[in-house]
């Protein structure tokens, strides 16, 4: 497979768009993608090439500039100069940078998927999720309640990003257990919106709660303080020493008006948070990515094509629910960008709907619609 070369002075443009002009030798890094062609060219030639695609110079490029930075940032003038003049230094860097080249490009492992990222499935709703996070950067809270709404938004939309990677690179359970993180997130953003100010006040105080257990306040005598208050707190709503853990991450929970401890409510994400944010037909599927999360045998052992569907149907309504809070916040936000926004809406989240009409229709067909299945022996087996 020929390798073409790109000339100098093109070289020099992109290492000069890179902005990393000034931190190299051009000539020696020229020399370096000189050498590390031919060496890529060689091993195509003289290999059954045909699983490989075409070589990407742009690439190549980019290994051997951060390969390059990264080699000799720390180093002083002098010993730039030593580097550069080395002749094992220079064999070194191209035998790196031919061999992440060919092995991360050109034989990277891919688990075999279910789709490609071409499929609209997960095209669709990447082009949704990249939308909402270019919109939600160009948003300003007025207020600390509302910036959280953004950043927890921001969060389960990078979330879902995240999945969809996974989803396509063949990894199901790991997209799966994914899915876990991003519904806490969405649960316990709904359960602020859904409970109120006090709510969200309380939270905010439970953060702070949250960083002097883990070590993060930097005086002593205010950490000294907080766990002084929390203990205090603790006490009216007679929890013991045992439950200081809980208390800091679930005790906002007694600001939600109208509800009892252990009757109601347990201080827990399944029995507190879930369950106050609406959320509790999800507990089984919770469950489960919680024993995938924590390596249980299904993370092993375990049919691949019914946790593709299972993430997949997930991922969509966790979806649905933060972009109803997304279009809320939006109309308050973006009244300017609001008939752009509703254009793109109308399009893109009728056709949403439709694909997860399709998906449901198919995991009903595959699965006899157990979507949450409680005898784990059912999945097993490729």
């Amino acid at each position: 497979m020929k390798v073409a070369l790109i000339n100098k002075e093109r070289f020099k443009g992109i290492v000069k768009d890179l902005r990393a002009n000034e931190l190299i030798d051009i000539d020696y890094i020229y020399e370096v993608y000189e050498t590390v062609s031919k060496a890529v060219e060689e091993v195509l030639t003289t290999t059954d090439y045909a699983r490989f695609t075409p070589v990407n110079p742009i690439v190549i490029i980019l290994y051997i500039v951060n390969e390059y930075i990264y080699t000799t940032s720390s180093l002083s003038k002098e010993q730039l100069k030593e580097f550069i003049n080395d002749d094992n230094n220079f064999n070194l860097l191209c035998s790196l940078c031919a061999d992440k080249y060919l092995t991360n490009e050109q034989l990277n492992y891919r688990s075999k998927a279910f789709l490609s990222r071409f499929n609209p499935p997960v095209s669709t709703l990447e082009l949704y999720l990249n939308f909402a996070l270019r919109t939600l950067e160009s948003f300003k809270s007025v207020s600390k309640d509302e910036e959280l709404i953004i950043d927890m938004l921001t969060k389960g939309f990078k979330l879902s990003k995240c999945i969809i990677s996974l989803l396509i690179d063949g990894f199901e359970t790991e997209a799966f257990s994914t899915w876990r993180t991003l519904h806490e997130n969405e649960s316990i953003l709904l359960c602020l919106i859904k409970h109120g100010e006090e709510v969200f006040n309380e939270y905010f105080k439970h953060i702070t709660y949250a960083l002097a257990y883990r070590g993060q306040i930097r005086s002593k005598e205010e950490t000294d303080k907080i766990f002084v208050q929390i203990k205090e707190e603790m006490k009216e709503h007679d929890l013991k020493s045992k439950d200081m853990k809980k208390f800091i991450e679930y005790g906002y929970l007694f600001k939600v008006k109208n509800v009892e401890l252990n009757k109601d409510f347990k201080l827990n994400f399944r029995d507190g948070v879930e369950k106050l944010a609406g959320l509790s037909s999800y507990s089984k599927a919770y469950e489960m990515a919680s024993e995938i999360a924590h390596s249980s045998p299904l993370l092993l052992y375990s049919r691949r094509d019914y946790f593709f569907n299972i993430t997949l149907i997930n991922l969509y309504e966790s979806f649905f629910r933060l972009e109803n809070i997304f279009y809320t916040l939006a109309r308050v936000k973006s009244k300017e960008n609001l008939t752009r926004y509703e254009a793109v809406r109308k399009v893109y989240l009728t056709q949403l709907i439709s694909i997860k009409k399709r998906i449901d229709y198919s995991f009903i067909k595959n699965f006899n619609g157990k979507k949450n299945k409680e005898n784990s022996e059912d999945l097993q087996g490729n």
